[in-house]
């Protein structure tokens, strides 16, 4: 009579695994909260125009110098915030890509 052992496939084997891909969500979940909850700052204009954000793109202040506003030129004026949003979101996708990138090359590379 065929006896089944019921931990089948590697039961032992399955289980680590499971529960290393728990630990890296775990881990990836808390590194995503951190990044949320980092303010970040980026400036237009050397510093004539900043812009603050958070890691998950909120954005938390827009400062402006007296300097940087000529009601003639309002464009830039324009100029300079969006470089500042640029900036800001730019320095948010590169911390984001360095934290979170070893996760998704440990999930991608075949440990689930």
């Amino acid at each position: 009579m065929a006896r089944f052992n019921g931990g089948g496939f590697g039961g032992g084997n399955m289980q680590n695994m499971l529960r290393q891909a728990q630990k890296i969500q775990e881990e990836m979940q808390h590194a995503q909260e951190n990044l949320h909850n980092t303010e970040f700052e980026g400036n237009g204009g050397g510093e004539l125009v900043k812009v603050v954000m958070t890691g998950d793109k909120n954005i938390v202040s827009v400062s402006i110098k007296p300097e940087a506003v000529d009601v003639d030129d309002i464009e830039m004026l324009e100029d300079l915030v969006t470089a500042a949003l640029q900036d800001v979101c730019a320095k948010i996708d590169e911390e984001t890509a360095r934290v979170m990138g070893p996760y998704a090359s440990m999930l991608g590379g075949g440990l689930l």
